[in-house]
């Protein structure tokens, strides 16, 4: 049986907040997780990190800039044609 169910931690205790089907002594393995820190998908900014590593050092700002500045055109005029055109 595999089970995911909330718990309070008490007096050194981790009580669930629901009955389960075991027996007294039962033993059973437990992988405790904190909500508050679940918002995050850690398997994935595992991989994350390993693709990173793998891909050299980040670009610095100058030639982020450099790069940007090949782009043609203008920004602020493509805003502005867009919201005309609607």
């Amino acid at each position: 049986m595999t089970k995911t169910l909330q718990a309070v931690y008490e007096n050194g205790v981790l009580r669930p907040l629901e009955p389960l089907p075991l027996k007294e002594h039962q033993r059973v393995m437990v992988t405790v997780s904190d909500p508050a820190e679940r918002w995050l998908d850690q398997e994935y900014m595992e991989k994350v990190k390993k693709d990173v590593a793998g891909m050299g050092p980040a670009p610095s700002l100058a030639e982020v800039r450099q790069a940007l500045s090949k782009i043609p055109g203008n920004l602020s005029d493509d805003i502005r044609v867009e919201r005309e055109s609607r």
